[in-house]
């Protein structure tokens, strides 16, 4: 099966690890996988303050670019959501609606693809600790994975998860909120943070760069002695 990686913005300048871990991941799982190197950002920051236009220009671009691609997969469900909402962008556009649609219809985030298209809830990992997971709004709400992490999770060898408190509520990220509502953010990841605690969490589990960046970094500034760890990390894991 071919796979072209979609590795997001955050992956891409902070967190490289999780894209060699996808990288590594789908090809031990039987997939061929290349990078279009000319890919950049998905529109996404531009989109959701406001800017449309500006964003469609990124937005044409990447579609052109993934155009080749049999599907394509991202260690992000947010960026995912996005590439699921370019027909929406593009309605009534006789040139880019089509073109649109093809690309939402084959892409996939990370978790989804590995279930939902490869067939397999085990993918061999082994991790010893106690863990739990954040489930990002973008990923549960807008794109509708929520299976797929926890079944491929549950099969992880050595790793004991605990629910999460308030599991749904938004870490506080948001993007640029957490910039213009720095307040109100800080509370939100301040109570991501004390349930994690309180459930007695060594490991803080997510799939979007972005809320784990916040998370994270709360959890240092905390002094919290809790790893913050991307799915694709922990399902690499041997």
């Amino acid at each position: 099966m071919k796979v072209s990686l979609f590795v997001t913005c955050l992956i891409d300048i902070f967190q490289t690890d999780v894209g060699m871990d996808t990288l590594e991941l789908l090809e031990k799982l039987g997939c061929e996988v290349d990078f279009p190197e000319k890919q950049t950002c998905c529109g996404q920051p531009a989109y959701n303050s406001g800017y449309v236009d500006k964003a469609k220009e990124s937005m044409k671009h990447m579609i052109t670019v993934f155009e080749p691609s049999d599907y394509v997969v991202t260690p992000s469900g947010s960026c995912g959501t996005m590439f699921r909402e370019y027909p929406h962008v593009f309605k009534g556009d006789p040139v880019w609606e089509p073109r649109a649609k093809k690309l939402a219809e084959k892409t996939y985030e990370l978790t989804q693809f590995i279930v939902d298209i490869l067939g397999v809830e085990d993918v061999g990992a082994k991790l010893n600790g106690i863990a739990t997971y954040h489930t990002s709004c973008h990923m549960t709400r807008l794109l509708g994975v929520k299976e797929a992490p926890m079944k491929l999770l549950s099969n992880v060898e050595g790793l004991e998860m605990k629910p999460l408190a308030h599991n749904y509520n938004c870490c506080g990220f948001g993007g640029t909120f957490s910039v213009k509502m720095t307040e109100i953010s800080e509370q939100m990841v301040d109570e991501k943070v004390q349930s994690a605690e309180d459930c007695g969490a060594e490991i803080l589990i997510g799939a979007d760069c972005g809320c784990l960046m916040n998370i994270g970094g709360r959890i240092d500034r905390k002094g919290k002695p809790i790893k913050v760890m991307h799915i694709a990390s922990v399902l690499n894991s041997r």
